[in-house]
């Protein structure tokens, strides 16, 4: 019993090291721009770049409309295969998990092929319609696991006694989704937002293809052409991916002790 547990935190230990290490690596060294002693200077040149600030907020933007348009599509299409379709469930099951296994860089060759400005969708011909198509773009990226984090939470619920105790008060069924079904499934969806959010800032091959002012080509750049701000931009981003799992898994032991609302 001792000799496994001694194994244990050796095994604990070399693995947080294998994480740990280089990331205090990263912050001691973005720590170093000013020759001599420690500073802050590398952060405050990275936050007083417009360029930052702009591509920051654009990506921000990008992962709100992701995660709204993704719960819209997602949690609809998952209480209808719950409900009324269950044989379709491996078919739904297979197509979310195709992002995992087709690379990025085919699909973004796909939408730039089919929506290109001499097709009969010409999305990448203006702004607005590329912006659109990012949004599509990351939408189908985060599929599997916004999908796969709304299943997890529907299970937890009676959903067809939901649905008919709402239907003999006479509900409809947006109001049957909207006040029944996203409540109880709340847990779910910010699990899913949150996921959305650490891929959307981190995310380059979508944006880079489609030429977007977004947060992952601007790291990229950075990185290229700069020494010290390029850790600071590392610390940055790992703070927002730990952000984002502190608050997942916030909202999952949340989510757990929450009873279902009827």
């Amino acid at each position: 019993m001792k000799t496994q547990r001694l194994g244990a935190w050796i095994a604990i230990i070399l693995g947080a090291s294998y994480f740990i290490i280089p990331l205090i690596g990263t912050i001691e060294f973005s720590l170093r721009m000013r020759r001599g002693e420690y500073s802050l200077d590398a952060y405050q040149s990275v936050f007083s770049d417009i360029q930052f600030r702009e591509t920051f907020g654009y990506s921000m933007l990008m992962a709100l409309l992701t995660i709204v348009f993704g719960m819209l599509l997602v949690v609809p299409t998952a209480y209808w295969v719950r409900l009324r379709l269950p044989q379709m469930r491996p078919v739904v099951e297979f197509i979310t998990l195709l992002p995992l296994v087709i690379p990025a860089i085919v699909i973004v060759f796909g939408y730039l092929r089919m929506y290109n400005s001499s097709s009969y969708l010409p999305l990448t011909g203006s702004t607005t319609g590329t912006n659109a198509l990012l949004v599509f773009s990351y939408i189908t990226l985060s599929l599997p696991y916004m999908y796969r984090a709304v299943d997890t939470a529907m299970r937890a619920i009676d959903v067809r006694t939901l649905t008919e105790a709402a239907e003999s008060l006479g509900a409809r069924w947006t109001t049957i989704m909207f006040r029944c079904i996203f409540p109880n499934v709340m847990s779910g969806v910010l699990s899913g937002a949150f996921i959305t959010l650490a891929i959307v800032m981190g995310e380059f091959t979508f944006a880079a293809l489609l030429n977007r002012p977004a947060f992952g080509p601007y790291l990229q750049l950075v990185g290229a052409n700069k020494a010290y701000e390029p850790s600071a931009l590392a610390v940055i981003a790992f703070s927002i991916t730990w952000l984002s799992m502190g608050l997942l898994n916030l909202v999952s032991r949340f989510g757990k002790a929450r009873p279902a609302k009827a």
